[in-house]
């Protein structure tokens, strides 16, 4: 009856009659985490690592009341289809109570159709999901990392107050990550008093084949003085080299798309990069963080990592909360899944209000009745000999 009361504190009445019953029995078996992301792809690696990193360091501590956490691993492949495919998956998967993912942002959207389900909703915690428009995606949706509404404005007073330029042009991926990161920096830099000379969106996949020279010719010619680019680390690249290229010797700047771009070479040294996570960030947690990770992969974590090793963490403690341990059977049923699901989706709503904010590497989380982290600080960070520091203008 224990377990009961403990559910019912955070969800609403269900029936549960021989709901204690078939849990027992479970003490050795493990509570299911989904992980859902490119988890084969330069931009979903450190998601993997830094889960699987979270999972054995909470077993080290007894697990979830004396149970071990697992993960059952799903590469999105960042495909909007294949997103979808796999939320179906593991929304119908009764080992798993809750998702951490997806990375990009189009992939969350797009799968947030499948676990915002009546029936058999499970929570979908992105790390690093960032379009706006995530916001109304549903109430088993939350994210950890700040939305593009925070990165952009860092940008665009970068870019005009510490940088002093004021003729900006945007390159950007037509898709719901660099559509947000256009319009809202757009919007940021001509209220600070600077003019967007251009904006241009891209396809990724035809970067190289078709190129970007036309638009970068047209900005050279408005004499653009800072080069935004809203995508991920790849296409820019082919943007950045084309830009030197054409003669064009100025600041570049992107969100925390470009993370990647550190493994670029001399081509990226000076970009600057928002982040709400950078591995020099002065905390305590921040900086154990980092040194476990660099010790167990001999790499330095990215955001991305990050906020993953902060979701699994949290859903832990939400885990241990909740007594789950005690609900879930060895072999759990939907039902006594749904009922779980249900829990933590409760639970997390009220993270930072009815429940105590939870304190993580990347700061602090608490969540607001949209399921957006609030308050989460947005760093600006440059790429230096292969690595992204806190940048100083």
């Amino acid at each position: 009856m224990n377990v009961v009361r403990k559910l019912r504190r955070v969800t609403a009445p269900l029936a549960f009659a021989g709901l204690a019953a078939c849990g027992a029995g479970g003490a050795e078996a493990p509570i299911h985490i989904g992980l859902a992301g490119p988890v084969n792809q330069p931009n979903g690696r450190s998601m993997h690592l830094a889960a699987q990193m979270a999972v054995d360091e909470i077993n080290l501590e007894g697990g979830i009341n004396g149970r071990p956490l697992a993960l059952v691993v799903k590469d999105d492949e960042a495909n909007q289809e294949k997103a979808v495919a796999v939320a179906t998956e593991l929304k119908d998967d009764p080992r798993v109570v809750a998702v951490v993912g997806h990375i990009n942002s189009f992939a969350t959207r797009a799968a947030a159709r499948i676990y915002n389900d009546e029936q058999r909703g499970v929570v979908e915690l992105s790390p690093a999901s960032s379009a706006p428009e995530i916001s109304e995606a549903g109430d088993w949706t939350f994210r950890v990392c700040p939305t593009d509404l925070q990165h952009a404005p860092a940008l665009a007073d970068w870019v005009y107050n510490r940088l002093g330029r004021s003729r900006a042009a945007v390159l950007y991926t037509n898709d719901a990550y660099g559509r947000g990161i256009v319009d809202v920096f757009a919007q940021a830099f001509e209220r600070a008093g600077g003019t967007v000379v251009a904006r241009d969106p891209f396809l990724p996949q035809i970067v190289d084949s078709i190129g970007v020279d036309p638009f970068l010719e047209r900005a050279i010619r408005n004499r653009m003085d800072a080069l935004i680019i809203a995508g991920q680390a790849e296409p820019a690249l082919s943007i950045i080299r084309a830009a030197r290229r054409l003669g064009y010797r100025g600041p570049i700047l992107g969100a925390d798309g470009l993370t990647n771009l550190r493994e670029a070479g001399s081509i990226a040294e000076g970009v600057y990069v928002t982040s709400a996570f950078l591995p020099d960030r002065p905390t305590e947690e921040a900086r154990r963080f980092v040194d476990a990770y660099v010790q167990r992969y001999g790499e330095l974590p990215d955001h991305r990592g990050a906020m993953t090793y902060d979701a699994i963490r949290l859903l832990a403690q939400v885990l241990r909360e909740i007594d789950a341990s005690s609900a879930l059977g060895t072999q759990p049923s939907m039902r006594e899944t749904v009922t779980v699901r249900r829990a933590i989706r409760d639970y997390l709503a009220g993270v930072g209000t009815r429940h105590p904010a939870f304190e993580g590497v990347s700061g602090t989380i608490r969540f607001d009745e949209k399921g957006d982290v609030v308050g989460k600080d947005v760093a600006v960070g440059i790429i230096r000999n292969g690595q992204i520091v806190t940048a100083s203008s």
